[in-house]
Order: C-alpha cells, then structure tokens, then sequence
C-alpha cells in the first residue's frame, strides 16, 4: 500500500505526519519511506537513517553538432519548454529550461542533435532501525524537481507499506510524488490559508482519482470553515493535533512526536487503520 502525505499549503505538517506514521508502524508491518520532498527534504532529521547507497540522477540535454545544422528550426518549434532557440546561423540551449523529453533530437531532420547526461541530484538509500528510507535532493540551483522524484519511486518495495511525504503546493512535483499512491493524506490548518490551499491539493487528487482524507493539525486557531469544507464536501477528518507547544518543541529539536510523546502512537495506528478502510472501500 502506497500512502503519499501532501498539502496545498507548506508548513502545515508533512513531515510531522509522516515520520511520526513509519514509526508507528514500525514492528507491524515493514514499512518504508520515501522522502519526495527533494527541494527540501527533512525526514533524515527526524529518522536519522544510516545512508548506504547513493545514485546520481541525470537528464538527457541537447548537444548540437555545427557541422550538420542547417539552422532550419524544428528543434525550437517542437521544444514545449523553449529550452531551445534557433537565431539566424545559432543556436542556443538553455539547459535549465530543459525537461529531457528528446524531441528536439528525434525530431531534427538532420541528426544534428545529440544528448548529453546532466546531473541535477542524488538519490540516496539506507535504514532507520527497521525502517526503509530513500530521500532524493535536487542540485542547488536546478529546478527539474520530477526526474528526481521519479528515480526515488523507483525504489518502492511492493511488500511494504509505503509513505511518501511529498513536497508542498500543487505543481508538477506534488503530481509526480502522489500519482499511483492507493490514498493520499492532506495536511492541513484552520485558517484561511490553510482552507485555500486544501481545496486545490483536494482538486489534484480527484483529478488523479486518487481518494484523500485530511489530517488537521494545530487545531485550536482560525476558524471552522476547513471542518465546514469538509463535510460538504464528504471528505473525512482522520486525525485532529491540537496547537501545542510542547509538540512544536519536540520538532524544533528533531525529535518525532510519537518518540517525544508515546501515547501518539496509538492514535496514528488507528490512523492507518481508518486509511487502509477507506482505501480497500474505494478499490472495491
């Protein structure tokens, strides 16, 4: 089972919700997690797995052959992303701009185009005491988010249980972290912002047929229009985390709720158990 833990809205609790989930876990069933926030990643804070494996991700970028271009254009007309651009007798590659989709190799009439290897991250693997964990971190200065993102999922183990804390918003990175997850967790926060950004992750998960609960943490501040949203909209609330400041001091301290405060464990297993519900009732 493939549970992805997102939000519209950054710093609402992700990885609070996530590290604090695999170790509730932990002993039951084997569990694994994958850190799809590769822009930021933060779980090896709190889990402080013993990395073992690294495994740098590349994406092809164009190289042009001089010799052989005859500046006729099919290259940048067919470029989506305008990573390509033909200029009298020039041409100019942006490689940042570039998604590695190849078009503008297979498409050139001359061949005048090859494909060299671009590093933009790492992917890296080790154990947590029990748990499996894979993180991936985008180079500084890049922003091909996906290609990383995709070369983590591939180390998913069908035999666990799999969480993936995904990266904050509704952009192409939050698509390609939660897309084939069997639920998709929205953490959220009673204030405005919190409410607006819900109803967009909500959005992305329908239209990846993907079914979603929310998780409502500091509850206690704002309003009740995100339980109001909810109910309309038959969403369910699985887990309520009250504003606490002893919970804000265990994280700023990387210290996982359900380590610094026991008795949380209990209310994520039943947590898992109301997903697992909910997500054999939508497959069924």
């Amino acid at each position: 089972m493939i549970i992805s833990i997102a939000s519209g809205k950054g710093g609402t609790g992700k990885t609070l919700i996530a590290t604090s989930l695999a170790l509730s876990l932990k002993g039951k069933s084997a569990v694994q997690l994958l850190d799809c926030d590769v822009e930021e990643p933060n779980d090896h804070i709190f889990l402080k797995p013993s990395l073992t494996h690294s495994e740098s991700v590349f994406i092809p970028i164009p190289k042009v052959d001089r010799s052989k271009c005859t500046y006729y254009g099919k290259c940048a007309e067919v470029c989506a992303y305008n990573a390509i651009a033909v200029i009298k007798e020039n041409v100019l590659v942006f490689p940042e701009l570039c998604h590695g989709c190849g078009a503008c190799s297979y498409l050139c009439p001359e061949g005048a185009i090859s494909e060299e290897n671009k590093e933009v991250g790492v992917v890296e693997m080790g154990d947590s005491e029990g748990i499996d964990f894979v993180h991936g971190k985008l180079n500084v200065g890049e922003v091909m988010a996906p290609p990383i993102i995709r070369k983590v999922k591939e180390y998913v183990k069908p035999e666990a249980t799999v969480i993936v804390d995904v990266s904050p918003g509704t952009s192409c990175p939050v698509v390609e972290a939660i897309k084939d997850s069997d639920f998709c967790l929205l953490v959220t926060e009673p204030t405005p912002f919190g409410l607006n950004d819900l109803v967009l992750a909500v959005e992305v998960t329908r239209e990846l047929n993907i079914p979603c609960g929310v998780v409502l943490n500091r509850a206690g501040v704002g309003d009740g229009k995100v339980d109001e949203y909810c109910r309309s909209e038959n969403i369910p609330i699985l887990l309520t985390i009250p504003l606490d400041t002893d919970i804000a001091s265990l994280y700023s301290r990387g210290i996982p709720l359900v380590e610094g405060i026991p008795e949380w464990r209990e209310h994520f297993i039943e947590l898992f158990d109301k997903i697992k519900e909910l997500a054999d009732e939508s497959s069924s």
